[in-house]
């Protein structure tokens, strides 16, 4: 009797543990629990603690709120100029409606990542090769704006897509390592060239800057030299005015005609003497013996010069 007993009350603990699990939930943050009644949608419960009725309701779906990062597999795209090459990329959604996500699809993480691949084939299918590396932006918003709204009827939030990787055949691969390596050798001669371009041009500027201040020099040297000898005449023709303003003075005096004969007398005669020097041949004036008379001619004339 006690050995039943004791069985009832384990059973009664045990149907009690049942209940409370069966009613009682716990719903993390960022989390939401779809709850049925009788097989029918009844509430979604969000992060916090909430009781059940027990064997009437339970939790249908558990749904995460963050945001999920898929990985989207390789595939092969055909591009615009029949080149095939390998793509893959990250799809990055969240759920925005539980209910929706829950009762709209079966399974919106691969409803959405199939939707991303058949999108991006045919992205890539409206460009060339050459296009598909430089308009990864434009592919990448083109997806996104396509996804999402395929997907809002789910209630899913497509927040970006990203291509990770673009690989082309290895062919094709040889054939653009080829052209990059052509076009960074133009793109050194081009530089080689411009840098004696400009080379040669500066080289010009700076002869071109030394003749015109050799000439500018020639220019104020000449310029200095005539203003040196205007002021040299100038100096010399002061002086000369003043030696014969003095001189002027000086025959005034008194005795200063006698100092003007005898200094016509002293160069008469020096001059006379130096004519014999240098000429063989001469011609001795009739009056040689009167050098008194000829002084008192040239001091006659000198006085009606004067």
């Amino acid at each position: 009797m006690t050995g039943a007993i004791v069985f009832v009350v384990a059973i009664a603990i045990l149907f009690v543990i049942i209940t409370l699990f069966k009613t009682a939930r716990v719903v993390p943050q960022k989390t939401a629990y779809v709850v049925e009644r009788l097989g029918k949608y009844n509430k979604t419960l969000e992060a916090g603690f909430h009781i059940l009725f027990p064997f009437i309701d339970r939790v249908a779906y558990k749904l995460t709120l963050k945001e999920e990062a898929i990985d989207v597999i390789p595939q092969v795209c055909i591009t615009a100029d029949n080149v095939s090459v390998e793509v893959d990329g990250i799809l990055y959604l969240r759920v925005m409606d539980p209910v929706k996500a829950a009762y709209g699809i079966a399974n919106y993480r691969f409803a959405t990542t199939q939707l991303a691949m058949t999108t991006m084939r045919s992205e890539i299918g409206k460009l060339d090769l050459d296009k598909t590396f430089v308009e990864r932006e434009s592919i990448n918003g083109n997806i996104v704006n396509s996804v999402d709204l395929a997907s809002d009827p789910w209630g899913i939030k497509v927040t970006r897509y990203e291509i990770k990787n673009i690989t082309p055949p290895m062919s094709v691969r040889e054939a653009m390592e080829k052209q990059m390596r052509a076009e960074r050798e133009k793109r050194a001669e081009i530089a080689l060239s411009e840098g004696e371009r400009q080379s040669k041009i500066n080289r010009a500027e700076g002869e071109k800057q030394q003749n015109i201040s050799i000439s500018e020099g020639e220019k104020q040297r000449r310029i200095n030299e005539a203003e040196g000898r205007a002021k040299e005449i100038e100096a010399v023709a002061i002086a000369t005015a003043k030696g014969i303003r003095e001189i002027a003075t000086a025959i005034n005096e008194p005795g200063g005609q006698n100092a003007v004969n005898l200094r016509i007398a002293e160069q008469w005669i020096t001059e006379f003497g130096n004519l014999a020097k240098t000429n063989n041949t001469m011609i001795i004036p009739s009056n040689m013996s009167d050098i008194g008379g000829t002084v008192a001619a040239l001091t006659k004339v000198f006085k009606e010069t004067k």
